[in-house]
């Protein structure tokens, strides 16, 4: 299992989530995607297209300021 970064902290909708599905369709099933991502916006939408697009979202955290973490699971 492999686990991969993606900072996507300073792109805008939609490029947020296009970026996101580019890098999970290079993963293997049951890898990692660590996607770092500003609030508002991306962190509405990255979490909630990925779990329309069957992804397992593991978790997202807050990492400081106005970053935040999405974790999904391929």
């Amino acid at each position: 299992m492999a686990t991969k970064v993606l900072d996507i902290t300073k792109e805008h909708c939609p490029m947020t989530f296009v970026k996101t599905k580019i890098e999970l369709s290079k993963l293997q099933p049951g890898d990692i995607l660590e996607v770092l991502l500003a609030e508002g916006e991306p962190l509405d939408n990255v979490p909630r297209n990925a779990k329309e697009q069957g992804y397992n979202v593991l978790s997202v955290e807050h990492m400081e300021g106005t970053t935040h973490k999405v974790t999904i699971k391929k």
